[in-house]
């Protein structure tokens, strides 16, 4: 052990510097940036060296042509968050699940569903239901435990159905097809989105005072058929949808150009909504900006922090700590799931992206797991996998980035205390839904086999 510490002392420090910096607040791109030249410094690395930490970032992140596609569905997301769809599509829902257990939260649910595979933008999918859900959820009756949880947890699953920009980096972090990972998350997507429903029937049924019927006088001014309104505002974010990942699934386009066809796609559907103006596209523009920004420049301290960890040994450290356990590759894999999830605890889903995948991903490709895939069709099951995971992030405390958007808009009416309760269920049904794929690697596998 004390020989173990002593080889690996700067590496080992790195990873504490960082940990304290984050409980610092101090911005984390700038943090891993900063740590990466600081220990440059303190190794003993040669100068020419950080010359190598520029490249890496220039041809590996600047000149990535997969990142254009994050900017892409970025303002895809936010132009459908403001074209008004999600309201209109959640009031019909509503009237289709009205006299169902539950019936406003499921709703919510498959809400959740649908914009995460439009959007797949956290914080304005959490906010736009949070907006559009939550007050009317409290006016009926709902507990505010279960309330908050779906709002919160359905908010999420834009970062795993497609289109989703985690799985976009991680394919530019892991080397492997975005068209691959986008076909293998959908399957594991739609089975949270249908753990959470089944979980709402269930909670209805045993505790019905915890999410009440809607007064059946109470209606709203849509005298729309209930069949035409369901065609009418399921109708255009299908057909994105469709066009967006078909175009991908059948090889028609690869995730870029299918991007830029959401963007338009966005447009054009806000423009059919006669919400689209000067203020809303300045406003969306300005938003992308300033997400696409903030993506690029933690993805830039990232690499220089990996480059410098891997030059200290911290590659070989992470190796010698996973295979000497002894565990097999099960065992392994569980292991590297429980330090993620721990770790999502702390630090956002790009951070441990960037820092701990390259790390991990090689270890991974050497084990024998029995289920005959290549290299890379092990990466794609291992990176869905650490997908679902990452996925927690944002609903575990402290830093759980779902719940301080949902406390933004409670406006201090629903403690921060009540809202952490109200994960705690989502969050397990989430780590079912990962032992489901653990346990049944076809959940991953059987579409991206099906569509090669």
């Amino acid at each position: 052990m004390a020989e173990f510490l002593a080889e690996y002392a700067l590496a080992i420090a790195m990873v504490v510097a960082l940990l304290v910096g984050i409980f610092t607040g101090y911005p984390v791109a700038f943090l891993l940036g900063g740590l990466g030249i600081a220990f440059a410094f303190i190794g003993d690395i040669p100068i020419p060296f950080l010359g190598t930490v520029g490249s890496r970032i220039f041809g590996g992140v600047i000149e990535n042509w997969l990142m254009i596609a994050i900017p892409l569905f970025v303002f895809m997301g936010l132009m459908l968050e403001r074209s008004g769809v999600a309201r209109r599509l959640l009031l019909t829902l509503q009237r289709l699940f009205g006299r169902t257990p539950g019936g406003l939260a499921i709703s919510v649910a498959i809400l959740g569903v649908v914009m995460a595979a439009s959007t797949g933008i956290i914080g304005a999918s959490v906010v736009m239901l949070g907006l559009l859900a939550l007050p009317v959820m409290m006016k009926q009756g709902y507990r505010a435990e279960m309330a908050c949880g779906v709002i919160a947890a359905s908010g999420t699953l834009g970062i795993l159905i497609p289109p989703s920009i985690m799985l976009v980096l991680m394919g530019s972090i892991l080397q492997i097809s975005v068209g691959a990972l986008f076909k293998a998350a959908l399957l594991p997507g739609l089975l949270l989105g249908v753990l959470y429903v089944a979980y709402l029937l269930i909670t209805a049924w045993i505790k019905p005072e915890w999410a009440p019927l809607a007064d059946p006088d109470a209606h709203d001014a849509d005298d729309t058929p209930l069949a035409l309104a369901l065609l009418r505002d399921l109708l255009g974010p299908v057909l994105l949808i469709t066009a967006v990942l078909g175009s991908i699934m059948a090889g028609i386009a690869t995730p870029t150009e299918a991007a830029a066809i959401g963007a338009l796609g966005s447009l054009l559907l806000a423009l059919a909504m006669r919400s689209l103006d000067y203020i809303t596209l300045r406003d969306a523009v300005r938003e992308t900006s300033r997400t696409s920004a903030m993506i690029l420049f933690v993805v830039i301290g990232a690499t220089c922090f990996s480059v410098v960890f891997k030059r200290l040994g911290g590659d070989y450290m992470i190796e010698e700590m996973i295979t000497g356990t002894g565990l097999g590759p099960y065992g392994l894999l569980l292991l590297i799931m429980g330090l993620i999830f721990v770790l999502g605890f702390f630090l956002e889903w790009i951070e441990i992206s960037f820092v701990v995948l390259p790390l991990v991903a090689p270890v991974v490709e050497l084990l024998d797991f029995g289920l005959g895939l290549s290299g890379q069709g092990l990466l794609v099951w291992f990176a869905i996998l650490v997908a679902i995971n990452l996925q927690t992030s944002f609903l575990t405390p402290p830093f759980g980035y779902a719940l301080f958007y949902l406390k933004g808009i409670t406006e201090g009416q629903i403690g921060i205390g009540t809202i952490y309760l109200s994960i705690i269920p989502f969050v397990l049904l989430q780590l079912i839904g990962l032992t489901l794929c653990i346990v049944f690697p076809s959940l991953v596998l059987w579409l991206p086999g099906l569509m090669p």
